[in-house]
Protein backbone atom coordinates (compact mmCIF):
# COMPACT_ATOMS: atom_id res chain seq x y z
CA UNK A 1 0.00 0.00 0.00
CA UNK A 2 1.36 3.39 -0.98
CA UNK A 3 0.86 6.16 1.56
CA UNK A 4 0.66 9.73 0.24
CA UNK A 5 3.13 12.26 1.62
CA UNK A 6 1.61 14.77 3.98
CA UNK A 7 2.71 18.33 3.11
CA UNK A 8 2.85 19.12 6.83
CA UNK A 9 5.44 16.36 7.32
CA UNK A 10 7.61 17.75 4.53
CA UNK A 11 7.41 21.23 6.08
CA UNK A 12 8.33 19.81 9.49
CA UNK A 13 11.42 18.12 8.03
CA UNK A 14 12.47 21.32 6.25
CA UNK A 15 12.01 23.27 9.48
CA UNK A 16 14.21 20.81 11.36
CA UNK A 17 16.92 21.03 8.71
CA UNK A 18 16.82 24.82 8.72
CA UNK A 19 17.02 24.76 12.52
CA UNK A 20 20.09 22.54 12.40
CA UNK A 21 21.72 24.80 9.83
CA UNK A 22 20.97 27.94 11.82
CA UNK A 23 22.35 26.37 15.01
CA UNK A 24 25.58 25.51 13.19
CA UNK A 25 25.84 28.97 11.65
CA UNK A 26 24.91 30.67 14.95
CA UNK A 27 27.86 28.99 16.63
CA UNK A 28 30.01 30.72 14.03
CA UNK A 29 28.61 34.16 14.92
CA UNK A 30 26.23 34.67 11.97
CA UNK A 31 23.04 36.57 12.75
CA UNK A 32 19.65 34.87 12.43
CA UNK A 33 18.33 37.20 9.72
CA UNK A 34 21.40 36.58 7.55
CA UNK A 35 21.15 32.85 8.18
CA UNK A 36 17.49 32.72 7.15
CA UNK A 37 18.26 34.48 3.86
CA UNK A 38 21.20 32.20 3.08
CA UNK A 39 19.32 28.99 3.90
CA UNK A 40 16.53 29.80 1.47
CA UNK A 41 19.07 30.40 -1.31
CA UNK A 42 21.21 27.33 -0.52
CA UNK A 43 20.80 23.90 -1.98
CA UNK A 44 20.56 20.87 0.25
CA UNK A 45 23.96 19.49 -0.75
CA UNK A 46 25.78 22.62 0.42
CA UNK A 47 23.84 22.65 3.70
CA UNK A 48 24.68 19.00 4.29
CA UNK A 49 28.33 19.60 3.38
CA UNK A 50 28.54 22.47 5.89
CA UNK A 51 26.99 20.29 8.59
CA UNK A 52 29.48 17.49 7.87
CA UNK A 53 32.41 19.93 7.90
CA UNK A 54 31.30 21.43 11.21
CA UNK A 55 30.85 17.96 12.72
CA UNK A 56 34.31 16.93 11.55
CA UNK A 57 35.86 20.13 12.93
CA UNK A 58 34.28 19.55 16.34
CA UNK A 59 35.40 15.91 16.40
CA UNK A 60 38.99 16.83 15.54
CA UNK A 61 39.00 19.58 18.16
CA UNK A 62 37.71 17.20 20.84
CA UNK A 63 40.31 14.60 19.89
CA UNK A 64 43.14 17.17 19.99
CA UNK A 65 42.07 18.50 23.39
CA UNK A 66 41.77 14.96 24.73
CA UNK A 67 45.24 14.10 23.47
CA UNK A 68 46.75 17.25 25.00
CA UNK A 69 45.05 16.57 28.33
CA UNK A 70 46.21 12.96 28.33
CA UNK A 71 49.80 14.03 27.62
CA UNK A 72 49.68 16.39 30.63
CA UNK A 73 49.38 19.79 28.96
CA UNK A 74 48.61 22.23 31.80
CA UNK A 75 46.81 24.67 29.47
CA UNK A 76 43.94 22.19 28.92
CA UNK A 77 41.36 21.57 31.65
CA UNK A 78 39.25 18.45 31.96
CA UNK A 79 36.12 20.61 31.68
CA UNK A 80 37.33 21.93 28.29
CA UNK A 81 37.83 18.36 27.08
CA UNK A 82 34.37 17.28 28.26
CA UNK A 83 32.65 20.31 26.71
CA UNK A 84 34.40 19.74 23.38
CA UNK A 85 33.41 16.06 23.51
CA UNK A 86 29.75 16.91 24.20
CA UNK A 87 29.67 19.45 21.35
CA UNK A 88 31.11 16.78 19.09
CA UNK A 89 28.49 14.24 20.16
CA UNK A 90 25.61 16.68 19.63
CA UNK A 91 26.88 17.60 16.17
CA UNK A 92 27.23 13.91 15.30
CA UNK A 93 23.70 13.17 16.48
CA UNK A 94 22.35 16.13 14.49
CA UNK A 95 24.12 14.90 11.37
CA UNK A 96 22.76 11.38 11.82
CA UNK A 97 19.22 12.75 12.25
CA UNK A 98 19.60 14.83 9.08
CA UNK A 99 20.71 11.73 7.23
CA UNK A 100 17.77 9.75 8.61
CA UNK A 101 15.31 12.44 7.51
CA UNK A 102 16.89 12.53 4.06
CA UNK A 103 16.63 8.75 3.67
CA UNK A 104 13.01 8.80 4.85
CA UNK A 105 12.15 11.59 2.39
CA UNK A 106 13.91 9.70 -0.41
CA UNK A 107 11.93 6.53 0.33
CA UNK A 108 8.68 8.51 0.46
CA UNK A 109 9.42 10.13 -2.90
CA UNK A 110 10.41 6.81 -4.48
CA UNK A 111 7.13 5.25 -3.35
CA UNK A 112 4.99 8.01 -4.84
CA UNK A 113 2.84 7.06 -7.77
CA UNK A 114 3.20 9.12 -10.90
Amino acid sequence: MIVPIDPGTVQAVLTQIRGAVSSVKDSGGVSNSTTANKVEGSDFASVLRKQLDETNKLQVQAKDLSKKFTLGDDSVNLSDVMIAYQKSMIATQTTVQMRNKLVTAYHDIMQMQI
